[in-house]
């Protein structure tokens, strides 16, 4: 695979128009899903000339009823391993430290534009994590901090002034801190405007829920949808859609509260603590969603797949009590009246993140003769609650994987490109390596 950048006005453009035109001879591609790994990997293949296809069960609504998954996530960008839980698997956290850095890039450029932000519901803010003991004593916590400085993200400072800037209870744990600036994305807004940005550059949507695993039935979808190539963006639907039994449900919830300012000192920057930086190993996540809504959470429960939760349920009380106790001011929050409490599937995997075609060969039978070939399926999934942090990295790999599939290239599994070990997931990393310490590949 070609590790091409994604660069703004190259490769990637923000004009309701493709940024390299298709024509009858470009290929189709068909994406289904229809989050926000969806609408960016439809995003990016439109403006390299493909015809783009995108087939989801549902969109992104606005209402009182549940939310696609892309529009409850908190989406504060984060340098992995994100607040919400630590990667297990060591090839996809060095892959989403890459990732989450070309997406970066691309918010913050969106943010740049005042007119382009507001239609996008995209900022930079300060973004502070809090810990309750100077950083060295958290070797993972210290090495993340050491590779978030030197990333290349804007405004990066350590300092404990953050602690008395913000109003933040010493008594909760907080001893150290730092912060940079993040973007911050209201998914509301930027869902609806990602919708309206591929469909002006040409993408065909389509609206049909598909079942059961996608290499049955692939031949089928290539020549009913006319396409070349199927990307699966399914999230937790890969379970089957893919076939893949490592998938899972992580729960999430997040209340919304009322940020103007009158009922307490408007909340401007992001404020969290990690689980495993915490006093009680769960999480405090302050986010303000746009310029009214703050949120409040969290919670990461695997293995649940009900969407049962209340603001009486037990873990959504100390969920409110330990981002009050942390952030004193909190008490005085009124709820938000339309939409008080958000929950949903963040789409897990046992090995994280996978961004690879699909591994499976099939038959296909040309002039009487039958012949093994490689699938032309490539899968997008397994972001937790990382997806719209890494939504532009994992795209932009995945137009190279679209590359090999057109050059009728063999499959591989995902890897470094840089890697000096042929599959990266020969190394067997040990649970303090997977916290943060240096990474060895055991021979």
């Amino acid at each position: 695979m070609v590790d091409q950048p994604l660069v703004l006005g190259e490769n990637l453009s923000l004009e309701p128009f493709p940024q390299q035109s298709p024509d009858a001879t470009s290929s189709t591609i068909l994406i289904i899903g229809g989050g926000v790994t969806g609408l960016i990997n439809t995003w990016v293949l439109l403006d390299r000339g493909y015809h783009v296809t995108v087939v989801s069960k549902e969109w992104a609504s606005f209402t009182d009823q549940q939310r696609l998954t892309s529009q409850i996530a908190g989406a504060l960008w984060e340098f992995p391993p994100a607040v919400c839980g630590q990667h297990t698997d060591i090839l996809s956290l060095k892959k989403s430290k890459h990732w989450c850095m070309v997406a970066y890039d691309i918010w913050a450029a969106i943010a740049s534009n005042p007119s382009l932000a507001a239609l996008a519901g995209v900022q930079m803010r300060a973004s502070n994590f809090f810990f309750p003991c100077p950083i060295e004593n958290l070797p993972a916590q210290h090495r993340k901090m050491e590779e978030i400085a030197a990333s290349g993200v804007q405004g990066f400072s350590r300092s404990t002034e953050a602690i008395r800037k913000h109003g933040i209870d010493r008594r909760y744990g907080a001893m150290d801190a730092y912060e940079h600036l993040a973007p911050v994305i209201d998914t509301d807004r930027c869902m609806e405007w990602l919708m309206l940005l591929v469909q002006s550059k040409g993408a065909k949507i389509h609206t049909e829920t598909i079942t059961n695993d996608l290499f049955a039935q692939e031949q089928e979808l290539l020549q009913r949808f006319s396409a070349d190539v199927i990307i699966n963006c399914t999230g937790l639907s890969s379970l089957s859609l893919a076939g893949d039994e490592t998938c899972y449900p992580l729960r999430g919830a997040l209340i919304r509260v009322i940020n103007d300012g009158k009922d307490f000192p408007k909340v401007e920057s992001s404020l969290a603590i990690t689980a495993d930086a915490s006093q009680d190993n769960e999480i405090v996540f302050i986010v303000p969603r746009n310029d009214n809504v703050l949120l409040i959470g969290g919670v990461a429960q695997p293995g649940i797949w009900d969407l049962d939760l209340t603001l009486d349920s037990p873990e959504i009380k100390r969920m409110r009590a330990r981002a009050e106790a942390f952030l004193p001011s909190l008490k005085l929050a009124r709820l938000d009246p339309e939409y008080p409490i958000a929950q949903g599937l963040r789409p897990a995997r046992e090995k994280n993140i996978r961004v690879e075609r699909e591994l499976r060969t099939g038959t296909v039978e040309v002039r009487g003769e039958k012949t093994e070939e490689p699938s032309r399926i490539i899968h997008d999934y397994g972001h937790g609650g990382s997806g719209w942090s890494l939504s532009f990295g994992c795209a932009k790999d995945v137009a190279g994987l679209v590359e090999d599939v057109l050059h009728f290239l063999p499959a591989s599994r995902m890897k470094l490109q840089s890697a000096g070990v042929e599959d990266e997931r020969m190394l067997e990393p040990s649970k303090e390596e997977l916290m943060g310490k240096p990474i060895r590949a055991k021979l």
